[in-house]
């Protein structure tokens, strides 16, 4: 198995690197990843778009969960993979980087040149008017239009969920104040397109790198594993830090099976 010395070797040997990210980045910041060593689900799979817009019992049930997951999700710092990645931007070496997760700790740590692949949980969005709002503003109306929620426990899961089965039907969601529409947080669920813009953007940038880094990313998702099919097509080298299986595995150079922090650790 691969370790740091072969991962520095391969950060040297390559001047611009495109770099992708997932839920493995932000363990360490104390927000649980989905998927087992396998690639597997290790909960029931997460919220489709589907679902969510059909059903005012199942956005009930989210927002809910939602307003107790928030509290410790928009608490969370950067780790020391974040920072090593923003230190590997500041030299010179990132083309970009694109990140599955939504919950800006790049942007935290200091990274710039970042695209949100699956959008940002710090944003509401109108699915009417597509007016946005600070999650932050959201929460208080959550709040106060819910006394008494915020002081039920509940455990950690992905992307400011919480683990919690209550009843649910009394819980009051508001509308947006611009046009009345489902206010939705603002990123990518399952069975949602991201933005054709977003992914032409991460493509140029993938096309102007040398070499690809996976980090933290079993890349199971397809909105993920394309940009490393995408850079195998196109031969260029790719090296990805990973506790387990990955969707890419035969296309890679480098496999480094290590906590992203310690593995990264070399860039600090």
């Amino acid at each position: 198995m691969a370790g740091n010395s072969e991962l520095k070797d391969f950060v040297d040997r390559h001047r611009r690197l495109f770099i992708l990210t997932g839920a493995g980045c932000s363990t360490n910041s104390g927000i649980p990843d989905y998927r087992d060593a396998e690639g597997n689900w290790k909960r029931a799979q997460p919220m489709t778009y589907q679902t969510f817009m059909g059903s005012v019992a199942t956005r009930q049930r989210y927002w809910a969960r939602s307003l107790i997951g928030w509290q410790r999700f928009s608490s969370a710092k950067p780790n020391d993979a974040h920072l090593a990645l923003a230190r590997l931007e500041a030299a010179g070496r990132s083309e970009m980087l694109l990140t599955q997760n939504v919950d800006r700790l790049h942007q935290s740590a200091g990274s710039a040149e970042v695209i949100d692949l699956h959008g940002r949980l710090d944003q509401v969005r109108c699915m009417g008017c597509e007016q946005r709002m600070d999650r932050a503003r959201f929460q208080d109306e959550l709040s106060r239009l819910n006394p008494g929620w915020l002081e039920i426990a509940g455990g950690d899961a992905p992307d400011g969920d919480a683990d919690l089965e209550a009843d649910f039907s009394g819980f009051a969601i508001p509308a947006c104040g611009n046009c009345g529409g489902v206010l939705k947080p603002d990123v990518v669920f399952f069975g949602e397109n991201v933005p054709k813009d977003r992914v032409q953007t991460a493509m140029r940038h993938l096309d102007q790198a040398d070499a690809m880094l996976i980090a933290g990313s079993s890349l199971m998702v397809f909105s993920g594993f394309r940009f490393a099919q995408m850079a195998w097509r196109a031969g260029k080298p790719i090296a990805a830090v990973n506790l387990g299986r990955t969707r890419a595995d035969e296309f890679l150079s480098l496999k480094v099976e290590q906590n992203c922090a310690e593995a990264l650790a070399f860039l600090l």
